[in-house]
């Protein structure tokens, strides 16, 4: 007689294992703990094979009865229900590891280590935010051009155009390692450029003056009614010309005042790789006498509130607003002047973009081009230094001999 849930539920169990046949090889093992199993009892190949479906009520009566039927229907075309299952177990494994978001994970712990931590924490936030919630449970091999259209563009409409395009990019970065390891054949995101589907916006760039207008700047500088350590960072970062993060980050740890020279480390820089900043005399002096303002402190230009932090990036650049350089001078601007400078007076390109921390770098080289020309970039440095020191004395752009190596 075939089962029923009453019987079933009803059913105790003995001092050894029961087996109650529902009929077509469905059976009912009820344990001597009382545990009640499905099991399919069929023959294959001419081997004997029992199949667990389950456990009840967790698989009801009604459940078994359907996976029978599903497990006869393959035998009756030549096919092992236990070796189908096996197989769409491993299909849906291996479908969970090539999923974009396990793929991305997984480029994400080997593209991370050589990124700041903070750097690092955004991407990975990013993709969480935007990318996941929709193409990452798709199987990585199978993403179309346009579902990561759909996905840029849905980024854009809430107005976050600059995240959209990094998004794209950081799309194509997880396409090319997946590719790398076997998980995709293709990088659909290859097939987009981001002009072909977000809107263009047109590229502002810093303000800054013209080099005729420097002497005057230097000069408003000098006499500067501000902070003290304010009117420093300006003159600091006319006579080094790094970015303003770098500046306004830096510790005195990384000064070497005897060796003139300042080494930036690679957390600190936009390219993540180290950087050195060769001092003049000018530059040395300056930073002597503020150390007399700082120097009790880690940081060169602590904040006013809290002097663990660095000052604001804004400092810098409401100073030149009060001295009524807004819209027209940035603190980024001294670094457009100085290689407009250096180079229409005929220094070397590659020892310009070096000192600028401009020059292309790969994995391998990194570490080495920091290093290039420090002699000739020293001279360069100096003659810089001369150069604004005379801009401030005549008040007016000099002419000066640049000493190339």
């Amino acid at each position: 007689m075939s089962l029923t849930d009453l019987a079933i539920r009803n059913a105790k169990p003995s001092s050894r294992l029961q087996k109650i046949s529902d009929g077509r090889g469905l059976q009912l093992h009820i344990t001597t703990t009382g545990s009640k199993l499905w099991r399919l009892a069929y023959r294959f190949d001419g081997k004997q094979k029992l199949m667990a479906l389950g456990i009840y009520p967790d698989i009801s009566l009604a459940q078994a009865r359907q996976a029978t039927d599903e497990a006869r229907k393959l035998l009756a075309v030549g096919v092992d229900p236990m070796e189908q299952r096996k197989a769409d177990r491993q299909d849906q494994k291996r479908t969970v590891e090539n999923t974009f978001e396990t793929i991305a994970r997984k480029w994400w712990a080997h593209w991370s280590p050589m990124r700041s931590p903070r750097h690092a924490e955004y991407v990975i936030r990013r993709l969480e935010t935007d990318v996941f919630p929709v193409i990452g449970e798709r199987p990585v091999d199978e993403i179309l051009a346009p579902e990561i259209v759909q996905m840029v563009k849905t980024i854009e409409g809430r107005g976050a155009l600059d995240i959209a395009k990094r998004s794209l990019q950081t799309c194509g970065q997880i396409f090319r390692y997946a590719i790398a390891h076997g998980f995709a054949t293709r990088n659909p995101a290859t097939d987009i450029r981001p002009s072909d589907v977000l809107v263009s916006r047109r590229k502002q760039n810093y303000a800054r003056l013209d080099a005729k207008e420097l002497p005057e700047l230097l000069r408003h500088i000098e006499v500067y009614q501000g902070s003290s350590v304010t009117r420093m960072a300006m003159k600091l970062m006319a006579m080094t010309f790094v970015r303003t993060s770098e500046l306004i980050g830096a510790r005195w740890e990384e000064f070497d005042l005897q060796n003139a020279r300042w080494d930036i480390p690679s957390e600190r820089m936009k390219m993540r790789t180290p950087h050195i900043v060769l001092l003049s005399r000018q530059t040395v002096q300056l930073l002597q006498n503020l150390h007399t303002l700082t120097g009790h402190r880690e940081l060169l230009f602590p904040g006013e509130r809290n002097p663990k932090t660095p000052m604001s990036n804004n400092t810098i650049l409401k100073a030149l607003e009060r001295m009524g350089y807004k819209g027209r001078m940035t603190g980024h601007g001294f670094r457009g002047i100085a290689s407009t400078v250096l180079h229409e007076e005929g220094w070397p390109h590659e020892h310009i973009e070096l000192q600028l921390a401009h020059q292309e770098r790969d994995n391998t080289s990194a570490a080495y081009n920091h290093a290039l020309y420090l002699k000739p970039r020293a001279e360069m440095m100096q003659w810089w230094s001369d150069y604004l020191e005379q801009c401030v004395a005549k008040g007016s752009v000099m002419k000066l001999t640049a000493r190339v190596a």
